[in-house]
């Protein structure tokens, strides 16, 4: 073996490899190699016995399959090897030694996935894998259930499986493979079962059926679904789908079968090559003679229990536990220990044989209905007003009580596995306390059923829930079983859709499962099925009493999901397909009971609702919200009460009440601020005062000037007699001025004089971070669905559709923010040429965005404003001709005036002498009307007389000098 090892190493070159091995090493590769020991050393060495391995190579679906066994866990009573490209799985199985002293078969299946499979080292603080996930028990489910029906009858040998996936490189999904190589690696062993098995995965795209598809085609696919089989009869399915119709449904698994048995003859010819022969195990079978005895005494009165629909679910059990003590008191009396050993199997052999006996000959059922008939049916939405939502489901005597908890993104649930995606934002619960069947009993870690049955409705619900793109929050729905007579991963279906609609979450309609079984009668010496009977919304006892377990869920529209349980060894494909129908018509039924109690979502807004918002802002207002190290947000989380999750550009809330939120959104305003509008309303604190107004700091951090002629509608000639430094105020966004500053105004906010309201602030405003939030609108409110935005989302926990509002003003540009010193030297070196709406300089700026409220306005010039003591006045002629004039001698002096001396901005310099006319006057001077459109103002002097000048007069004057704005300001010229 050492030379055989160094010729390799010569091949291939190894830095790790030693050429000289040492001595225990020898040792070692001769006893694995099964070398003969040599006493003398001069003789030659013998012959190296060779381990063999097996391989088989097949094709499915244009893919290669490897099957092989013998090279690794040769000690087990079966191991095999299944590859599918990068993707290999090892599943062994074993059986105990010894006598079976019970009467069931313990047969248990380990699925597990470690993460060496994918080159990754675990993240735990151990660095090691803990308990089963949630997935590795859903595989094992997968696996367990084709195998279970295929042991014989009476072999109640303890059996495990362990499959474990050795390496994945992320296409496949190793559970149908681990199921493939458990069948293999169970023909190759000792025991006694009936396979082999064929599994196979069939997706749906475009309308076109994929054989084996990768991950990600499945995630596109509208259909997932799992078909194991034996070579004529069906043993599991498992569906997950998009509405997919019955007819397409039956399409794809009678697909599936062909497909699925190119997986037995590789099994069968690796069997041939390398299986054991089958070990001889003692079956616990009842005998004749204890059948007859019980059966003479049991018969009778478990028929008069059955054909009495009077009984309820633990009425019934009582009288039948009665009839079983009565058996027992008369072998206790005979003495009969032999019988008395399987007394429990033989009274529930006797009952199965009554039960179907009368389902088949006279197709009545244990409560009296009809084949076809489903139970009473009673639901309740919106049980408890504080949850996000809430139902309580009731069919016969089966109960379920549903809950929807929504959260942020942040609190999906993050996924272990190799494969699949990495995080899960619709979880359901499923819970099966011991009280909902009156027994007494524990509560442990992770139940494999409760998980099943979890997943199932799951998958059912999960094919009407919104896009992550409109609906990115986390839903969990808890599912309380409260009383159990069969079925109640169908009723947590019914449950849950009620309840996501009771929470205002908008799913496109109702989900509804039912439950399908199957009364058969079997030929003996054949084994084939001779006359069976479709069973529509079973019992418990039907369950167990019957041989199928169908479950299928889904809306009007299609099957979302199916699980399919069997008991024995295989069913035929046309009698799974036939039961689609029956299942189809129930499910309308319990649609249209559901329908009348809730029919869309609510839309319920109280105070006490708990609420979720998701606002929309840039990284750099985030990164201030959270501070450093998000000690910012933490502390803000804590003085609320509420949760904040930060995505990109995105931030959700969650909050217990609209108290709640409405404090933390006045936090968040505070530090972020909020996107600049015109007409919006802003709350700010005076950082500086100037002659010309002041400088205030609001939305988060910004700032914006308050002209003095924007503090009030009365004439101001100081700035600090209306604000003072630190003051906190209430301000409107009027617009940008020529140079990008942020033009606010106090007086827009405030009554106009004589009780006139100023415009309609309301309106055009632009609101807080929860006003500007999205509606959830309800289904039938169609304007409102249509107006979807993607800003900020705010919705009470309540009870309709996702519809968004849109803001009443449109997206605005960037603000250029100035401060006050970069004010201050612009207005010393601002030039005399007049600037206005139509020079060079403004042509190329974006006009800011102007609300409803404002548009109406007329658009002012810029010679119009100004840094003096007056109000801005308009320059439009629509609005001269308002003006009063003293008479028509007056306007015709006007006209020839504007056609004799009319000046442009171009010509007009300090010293230029013109004749103007009074356009207003003002409590501390006067607007003049200097030709050519062209404004200028004229202040009074202070202690002087002043005229009583009149509007139209005609006055000589001198421009002196320009204010700020480029406004000219006049002197009076005294001609003589």
């Amino acid at each position: 073996m050492a030379s055989l090892l160094r010729v390799r190493s010569r091949a291939r070159p190894n830095p790790l490899f030693l050429r000289t091995l040492p001595t225990f090493l020898h040792l070692r590769h001769t006893l694995c190699s099964a070398t003969q020991f040599q006493p003398d050393p001069d003789s030659p060495p013998t012959t190296t016995k060779v381990l063999e391995s097996f391989k088989e190579e097949f094709e499915v679906g244009s893919r290669l399959i490897t099957l092989e066994s013998g090279k690794v866990a040769r000690f087990a009573n079966g191991a095999v090897v299944l590859g599918l490209d990068g993707t290999n799985v090892l599943s062994t199985v074993c059986s105990a030694r010894g006598d079976a002293v019970r009467d069931f078969l313990p047969l248990t299946v380990d699925y597990q996935e470690k993460q060496f499979a994918q080159g990754v080292i675990p993240t735990t603080y151990m660095r090691r894998e803990g308990a089963p996930k949630e997935r590795e028990l859903l595989c094992g489910r997968i696996i367990d259930r084709p195998i279970r029906p295929l042991f014989p009858p009476g072999f109640y040998h303890e059996v495990q499986v362990m499959a474990s996936v050795l390496s994945s490189d992320g296409n496949q999904d190793p559970d149908v493979l681990a199921a493939n190589a458990t069948s293999a690696a169970l023909m190759l062993s000792d025991i006694p079962w009936g396979g082999p098995i064929g599994m196979i995965r069939i997706g749906r795209i475009c309308g076109q059926f994929i054989i084996n598809p990768t991950m990600d085609e499945l995630s596109v696919s509208d259909l997932n679904l799992i078909y194991a089989c034996t070579r004529d009869k069906t043993l599991m399915i498992d569906v997950q789908a998009r509405e997919i119709s019955e007819k397409d449904l039956e399409a794809g698994i009678r697909l599936a079968h062909p497909e699925a048995i190119k997986y037995i003859e590789p099994q069968i010819r690796l069997a041939a090559k390398a299986g054991k022969s089958k070990k001889e195990y003692k079956l616990s079978m009842l005998s004749d003679r204890t059948m007859e005895k019980v059966s003479s005494m049991a018969a009778a009165p478990i028929e008069a229990v059955f054909t009495d629909p009077s009984y309820g679910k633990f009425e019934r059990g009582e009288a039948l536990d009665g009839i079983t003590q009565d058996v027992k008191r008369v072998l206790e009396e005979e003495g009969d220990e032999e019988s008395l050993k399987v007394l429990p199997k033989a009274v529930d052999t006797v009952r199965k044989k009554v039960v179907r006996k009368r389902i088949i000959a006279e197709g009545f059922r244990v409560d009296g209905r009809r084949l076809d008939e489903v139970r009473p049916l009673c639901c309740e939405a919106g049980i408890y007003s504080v949850l996000h939502g809430s139902s309580l489901f009731n069919r016969g005597e089966t109960q379920v009580l549903c809950t929807v908890t929504l959260g942020a993104p942040t609190d999906a649930q993050r996924l272990d596995s190799l494969v699949g995606p990495p995080t899960k934002r619709f979880m359901l619960h499923y819970s099966f306390p011991p009280h909902c069947i009156n027994e007494v009993g524990k509560r442990g870690g992770l139940n494999r059923r409760e998980v099943g049955h979890g997943t199932l409705a799951e998958k059912a619900l999960l094919a009407v829930l919104p896009p992550e793109d409109d609906f990115p929050y986390t839903v969990r729905v808890n599912s309380e079983v409260m009383a159990s007579d069969g079925s109640t991963s169908m009723a947590t279906v019914c449950g849950g859709s009620m309840a996501l609609m009771d929470a205002g979450i908008p799913v496109r309609e109702h989900v509804a499962g039912v439950s399908v079984g199957l009364v058969s009668e079997v030929d003996p010496s054949t084994g084939e099925i001779v006359d069976y009977r479709i069973l529509t919304d079973i019992l418990g006892l039907e369950d167990h009493l019957g041989d199928m377990d169908f479950k299928i869920a889904g809306t009007r529209k299609g099957v979302t999901a199916i699980q399919l349980d069997i008991k024995p060894a295989g069913i035929p494909v046309d009698i799974i397909c036939e039961c689609l129908e029956p299942a189809r018509k129930a499910r309308l039924q319990i649609l249209d009971h559901m329908e009348q109690e809730i029919s869309a979502p609510r839309n319920k807004d109280d105070s006490t609702t708990p609420r979720l918002a998701t606002l929309k802002y840039s990284n750099d207002a985030i990164r201030r919200l959270i501070g450093p190290m998000g000690a910012l947000k933490r502390k803000m989380e804590e003085e609320t009460g509420a949760r904040m999750s930060v995505g990109d550009g995105t931030l959700t809330i969650v909050a217990k009440n609209q108290a709640v939120m409405d404090k933390l959104l006045e936090k968040i305003d505070f530090i972020v601020g909020r996107e600049i509008e015109v007409g919006g309303i802003y709350k700010g604190v005076v950082t500086s005062i100037k002659e010309y107004g002041a400088f205030v700091e609001f939305n988060g951090g910004q700032q914006g000037l308050l002209h003095i002629s924007e503090l009030s509608h009365e004439p101001v000639s100081r700035v600090a007699d209306i604000v003072s430094i630190g003051q906190q105020l209430s301000l409107m966004c009027i617009g940008q001025d020529v140079r990008g500053n942020i033009k606010l105004s106090l007086k827009a906010v405030k009554p106009r004089p004589g009780g006139s309201e100023t415009d309609d602030v309301g309106e055009g405003s632009v609101a807080s971070a929860k006003e500007t939030a999205k509606i959830w609108a309800p289904v039938g409110d169609e304007s409102k669905a249509e107006e979807q935005h993607n800003s900020a989302s705010d919705f009470p926990i309540g009870k309709n559709e996702l519809g968004e509002a849109k803001p009443a003003t449109s997206q605005v540009p960037v603000f250029l923010i100035r401060s006050a010193e970069e004010c201050d030297g612009d207005e010393k070196s601002t030039s005399s040429n007049l600037t206005s709406e139509d020079t060079p300089k403004n042509k190329g700026r974006e006009p800011i965005h102007k609300s409803k409220s404002r548009q109406s306005q007329d658009v002012m010039d810029a010679s119009s404003s100004h840094s003096g003591p007056f109000p801005r006045t308009n320059a439009k002629k629509s609005k001269n001709l308002k003006q009063k004039k003293s008479s028509s001698h007056l306007e015709e002096c006007e006209k020839e005036a504007e056609d004799k001396e009319a000046v442009t901005a171009k010509q007009l310099k300090i010293g230029t002498k013109v004749t103007s006319k009074v356009h207003q006057i003002r409590a501390h001077g006067l607007v003049l009307d200097l030709g050519g459109g062209l404004k200028g103002m004229y202040r009074f002097e202070e202690n002087s007389d002043k005229r009583n000048f009149k509007i139209g007069e005609e006055i000589r004057v001198a421009c002196s000098s320009f204010s700020s704005k480029g406004i000219p300001v006049m002197t009076m010229v005294d001609e003589d």
